[in-house]
């Protein structure tokens, strides 16, 4: 069955509508005596400034561009382009975060280490005694896009590397070479388990002592805890000694 509503009605009740929605909506006066609002939650951050240079396609492309121009002048006792590529795979490999470097030069080494470490989360300190060598080394790290990600210290690696707290989980030693063993004897009880010492100019021919790194080689081999190889590809020898446990 079918209801007609009459006009009259209908009139009626659609002008009661549009006077309903017309009218001020009624707000509920503020409490003068609101409830404590509820503590707000708290963020840990890092204390560290986030790098202005945060890693990407725009930090890789800035850090390529700049090993293309230097290629052919990295001298005064820089590694050559393959073995930063090696310290660079490793890095990543391994989630490296927390890297010594023992005689910066001028930079070449370190440039490939804090790439690896800008996409770890990681960062470098890199210890040069050469006032000359230790600006260039700055310099280049500003070109490069890198100087965030590293700690370059003008200091003597003698004096401050034993007094460094670590923890390291990576060392990359390329300085005096009669020196390697006291440096590795200084920092293996701040390299985590698991953690890498990698010496550079150190290979299997070096065994009888050349440049003095036989000695050293001879100590971390004689420990039952640590597991030396060396990196295939390196020309210049680079032993690879692994902390496999506290001891």
């Amino acid at each position: 069955m079918t209801t007609t509503i009459p006009t009259a009605l209908r009139t009626a009740g659609l002008a009661a509508l549009i006077a309903a929605l017309a009218a001020p909506l009624a707000v509920p006066a503020a409490d003068p005596h609101p409830p404590p609002a509820a503590p707000s939650a708290t963020v840990e951050t890092d204390a560290r400034p986030f790098p202005s240079g945060a890693p990407g396609e725009d930090l890789d492309a800035k850090v390529r561009a700049f090993l293309d121009r230097s290629r052919g002048r990295w001298r005064d006792m820089n590694v050559p382009e393959s073995d930063g590529k090696i310290l660079y795979d490793l890095i990543i490999a391994n989630g490296y975060t927390r890297a010594l470097e023992i005689g910066t030069s001028t930079g070449h080494s370190g440039v490939w280490i804090a790439w690896a470490l800008s996409k770890t989360g990681g960062r470098l300190m890199t210890v040069e005694i050469d006032e000359d060598r230790h600006r260039e080394a700055v310099a280049n790290f500003r070109e490069a896009g890198l100087a965030d990600y590293i700690d370059a210290r003008l200091a003597d690696a003698h004096e401050l590397v034993p007094a460094l707290p670590g923890p390291f989980d990576f060392v990359f030693c390329d300085a005096d070479k009669d020196w390697y063993k006291n440096y590795f004897v200084a920092v293996l009880p701040k390299l985590t388990v698991g953690g890498c010492f990698a010496a550079h100019n150190v290979s299997e021919r070096q065994r009888r002592g050349a440049w003095g790194t036989g000695e050293f080689l001879a100590y971390v081999e004689s420990l039952p805890f640590m597991e030396t190889s060396f990196a295939p590809g390196s020309w210049s020898g680079l032993s690879l000694s692994y902390k496999r446990a506290e001891r």
